[in-house]
Parts: C-alpha cells; structure tokens; sequence
C-alpha cells in the first residue's frame, strides 16, 4: 500500500457524503426550532422548581438528531451500526413532570424530520405543536386548590371554623382530622371565589381557634 492509496479509502470518501451546505443549514435549522421548544417549556412550565438545564437538553436534543440522522442518510452500513450503538444506550433519570416526556419526544422527532429534508413539516409542525402547547397548558378550568390547617380546641369551634369556611369559599372539603387531648387539627381543602385570602386571618379570631394556616399546592385533583 502507498501513501496515496491511504487517501483513497472510503473513509475519506464519506468526508464527502454530506455536503458543509447541508450540515450547517440542519444544525441552524434544528437549533433555531430547539430555541422554539425552549421558549415554549419556558412559558408553560406550571412545575414546583423550573430547571434551565432541561431547556438547554431540549436544544441538544434537537441538534444532536439532526446531525445523527445526516449520517445515517449517507451511509447505509452507518445506518446499521447505529442502531446496534443506541439500542445499548439505557436512560435512568427520573422524569417528574409528564409533560416533559412530550418535549422530548418533540425535540428528537424535530430533530429527525428536519434531517431527512421535509424542512416544511419540521417547522409548521413545531409552530402548531407549540401553539397547542400554549393554549391547553396555560388554560386553566379550575380555580387553584389551597390547604387550611386549622387547629382548634374541640367541636364547638370546629363548626364555627367549618360554616366560616363554607360561607367564604366556593368549595370546602375535609380531608383529614387529628384529634388529641384539648386540641383537633383539621385539613380542608378549599377553592377561592377570588384572590383574596384576608379570610384566613378572620379565621384564626374566631373564639377556641389557635392558629390557621393557608397552603397553597398543585397536583392532579378529582373535582
């Protein structure tokens, strides 16, 4: 073998297999809807904590499919290497929100469309993906639900606190009772007619009541 047979290989072959037009345009492409999906998780995240590292995943994501299915496209034999490579790859990290599911489902199929050239459909598709997302995350058909904590010395004051309760909110629940000796503490969940919550000192005036506290939380609710 001579020096110049070295630069005939196929290897140096597939250098040219995708065009420095077609690369950059996918990774531009895909980073610029990648920044889309960002900014519509950033809008609609309704979670306790918001975490930014998950929106730069989302962009990595985008790219890093982009420029995987490139290869893939040029390259048969690469094709079937790869997947041999990604089926060993395992994913442990717990997702805490459904929703995220979606927008990574929605990154690395951008990320494909865009790849295999139907530019088109990778764009509106995200575009309308996007405006769905807005439109029902962001929609809200109930009031938030609070919590009341409400400790008390016995029944009599237990039911002024309750009939209060019901007078000035759309919705009173009891959700759990403790009782010991001179005290009772009580849960409720409850639903404002509207945003004012002056009622909760009112509350704890009332006579027998030592204290009342208002939480405010959000999770999945039956109503």
């Amino acid at each position: 073998m001579t020096f110049s047979d070295i630069f005939k290989s196929s290897f140096i072959e597939n250098v040219t297999s995708v065009s420095a037009l077609d690369m950059v345009l996918a990774l531009v492409l895909s980073f610029a809807i990648g920044l889309f999906i960002f900014f519509v998780y950033k809008k609609t995240y309704a979670g306790v904590m918001y975490s930014s590292s998950f929106g730069v995943t989302l962009i990595a994501l985008t790219m890093i499919s982009s420029f995987v299915i490139l290869a893939v496209t040029s390259n048969v034999v690469l094709s079937l290497g790869m997947v041999g490579a990604l089926s060993i790859v395992r994913f442990r990290t717990a997702i805490k929100e459904p929703l995220d599911i979606a927008y990574l489902f929605w990154s690395i199929a951008a990320g494909i469309v865009l790849a295999a050239g139907l530019i088109p459909l990778a764009v509106f598709g995200s575009i309308g993906i996007g405006l769905m997302l807005i439109l029902f995350v962001n929609h809200k058909s109930t009031t938030n639900p609070y919590i009341v904590v409400l400790r008390c010395d016995g029944h009599e004051s237990e039911t002024k606190a309750y009939d209060y309760l019901k007078s000035n909110t759309r919705k009173c629940i009891t959700k759990s009772k403790t009782a010991r000796k001179g005290e009772t503490e009580i849960n409720y969940e409850i639903r404002l007619s509207e945003d004012n919550t002056d009622f909760i000192n009112e509350l704890a005036d009332i006579d027998g009541v030592y204290s009342a506290v208002l939480v405010s939380y959000n999770g999945n609710y039956m109503g």
